[in-house]
Formats: C-alpha cells, sequence, structure tokens
C-alpha cells in the first residue's frame, strides 16, 4: 500500500512538472485574428529561447470565458497567460482608464511611443496592485462604429442606436454624452446579440470587424477612429513567481516578438480591412467630421480625472 501510494505521489509530481512547462494563453478573438498571430509568435519564441523546455497553445474565441472572467482566472491561477484589451482591465487597476480616452492619442506612432515608454511601464507595474503581472502592451488599434440601422456621420446620427461598449466606465460614458445608448457586454457574447437585435451596433478596430465577420449583421461602419484600443500580455502571478529569473527573461522577450508580430498584422489587416468590408457589402463612411464627436466625448474624462487626477492624462498629451 505505501509502495502504491509513493508512485502516485511520484507520478503526480511528474505530471505536475511537465504542465508547469507548458502554457495556455487565452483571448476572446478568432485564432487567426491579430490576437493569435501574437500569440503564436510568444508560444514560438519562448520554445525557442527555452530550447524546447517551454510550450504551450492557444485558447482562443473565449474559449476560457470573457476578458474580465480571464483576467479573475489569471488572479486566482487558473488561467496561465492573457492577451485581452483594456476594456474591463480598469476594474482591476482603475489607473488603465487613462489610455481609454478617446481622442487622447493623435495617431499609432505616438499611441506606440507612449506605451513602450516610460509611462507604459509605471502603468505595467501597477498590474502588481491587482495580483496579476503585466508582460508587454501590444495592440488593437483605433476603435470605429459599426451599425445595422444608419450610416453614422455625426452625433446625431448616434441618437437612440444601442451600441454595444466594453466593459468600461469611460467608454460608456463618452458614447452616452455622444448620444448612443451603451450597453456592456462581454465580447463573445456579441456576435449573437447583434443578430438577435438585442443591440443594434458596436465600436471596435478594423482587425477585430473583420475577423469577426460583423458585415454578417452589421450594414454600415463609420471610420471615427474615436479611441485608440491597447491590448496588454497578462500572466498569472501563481505561474510567474514560480518561474526563474532566466526563464522570466524568456517571457519577456517572448512578449516582445508577441508585440511586434501584433502591430505589424493590425497595419497590414487596417490596409486591407476597408477594401474587405466593402467587398462584403458594408457601407464605408470615411467623410466624417470628429470635432463634433470630440467636443462631446471629452465630457468622459471627468470619469478619470475626478479619482486620479489629471497628471497621467497631461503627460500623454504632452509626449512628442
Amino acid at each position: 500500500m505505501r509502495l502504491k501510494l509513493l508512485a502516485a505521489v511520484a507520478a503526480t509530481m511528474i505530471a505536475g512538472t511537465a504542465h508547469a512547462n507548458q502554457i495556455t494563453i487565452g483571448h476572446t478573438v478568432s485564432a487567426d485574428s491579430h490576437y493569435g498571430v501574437g500569440a503564436q509568435a510568444f508560444l514560438d519564441t519562448l520554445s525557442e529561447l527555452s530550447g524546447g523546455e517551454w510550450s504551450g497553445k492557444q485558447a482562443p474565441a473565449g474559449q476560457l470565458g470573457g476578458e474580465r472572467d480571464m483576467i479573475e482566472g489569471l488572479q486566482i491561477g487558473s488561467v496561465d497567460m492573457v492577451i485581452t484589451s483594456t476594456g474591463p482591465l480598469g476594474n482591476f487597476v482603475p489607473e488603465v482608464y487613462a489610455l481609454d480616452l478617446p481622442f487622447l492619442f493623435r495617431d499609432y506612432d505616438h499611441a506606440r511611443a507612449v506605451l513602450d515608454g516610460e509611462i507604459g511601464q509605471e502603468l505595467l507595474e501597477k498590474m502588481r496592485d491587482a495580483d496579476l503581472v503585466g508582460l508587454a502592451w501590444s495592440e488593437n488599434g483605433f476603435r470605429h462604429v459599426t451599425n445595422s440601422q444608419r450610416p453614422v456621420t455625426s452625433p446625431d446620427d448616434l441618437a437612440g442606436l444601442k451600441l454595444r461598449t466594453m466593459e468600461n466606465r469611460v467608454h460608456m460614458e463618452a458614447f452616452q454624452n455622444m448620444g448612443a445608448a451603451p450597453t456592456p457586454m462581454a465580447f463573445p457574447e456579441l456576435f449573437s446579440a447583434l443578430q438577435q437585435g438585442v443591440v443594434d451596433g458596436q465600436e471596435n478596430p478594423v482587425v477585430v470587424i473583420t475577423t469577426s465577420n460583423f458585415w454578417e449583421v452589421q450594414n454600415y461602419v463609420s471610420l471615427t477612429g474615436h479611441v485608440y484600443s491597447p491590448a496588454i500580455l497578462l500572466v498569472s502571478p501563481i505561474l510567474w513567481d514560480g518561474l526563474s529569473e532566466e526563464e522570466q527573461g524568456w517571457f519577456r522577450e517572448a512578449s516582445k516578438a508577441s508585440v511586434a508580430a501584433t502591430r505589424a498584422e493590425v497595419l497590414r489587416l487596417e490596409e486591407e480591412g476597408v477594401e474587405l468590408m466593402r467587398e462584403r457589402g458594408m457601407e464605408v463612411i470615411t467623410d466624417i467630421d470628429k470635432a463634433p464627436f470630440q467636443e462631446l466625448a471629452e465630457a468622459a474624462y471627468a470619469v478619470f480625472t475626478a479619482q486620479h487626477g489629471t497628471e497621467m492624462v497631461e503627460r500623454i498629451q504632452a509626449f512628442e
């Protein structure tokens, strides 16, 4: 009996060791999306750097739940790693809401320089306060409005539209100020909600619109570019704290490869995406005066600055 028990313990230890060298990266979009490209680049680089000691797989399309579910899984160690938008992240690390302010970033160069620099690093370090480990800032791109009802060229066109937003107070406040009826919803629920008419529209970057086949349930896309949407690579602190210093270095290098691959895919998909949406039957509205949207949306800044002050926002706006 004792020998059987020892054998069982040994088998469990061996199995545990094997499992410790394999990770699963969860995300909410398809495996062939920009997140999928980034996740695969991470796994390939990690395997190469570790000489095959580490390997893993993706869990795409919300297999592990919505983004908030997966972030909570990281905290308790039931999820290894996640690539997520900042949508629900502000509920865990409120300072991140600064990145979701409408019309804050001028262009891709501005956004990437901020996130790769001192400000981005400070925010990554804040993740520890919420029992999370932030490895790097990745990307979704600038967000645009789609809907099934009518072209949107001004805030007046948003009036009464039930618009799915991320579970993010800043986004909800901005769209309410612009006249829409914001409806927070986890991304895996979105397609069916659009299909069933629970919501009229949504807002996402071109790369998400195209890889999600939203043309099947949406007729119009307005290139409002109202918010730059970062993504972030998060790892469970339970996994991270069990790594050696060398292994942590591998994870950091793999995250850099993931970010580079994702950003390149975002640019590629954006260049091709507008024409693809047209080919699939969507009316693409490009002639948009953004100033009225910006004027109304700026009231949402108070959601952040009332609690955290204006310093972070001013630093981002002044960044050259």
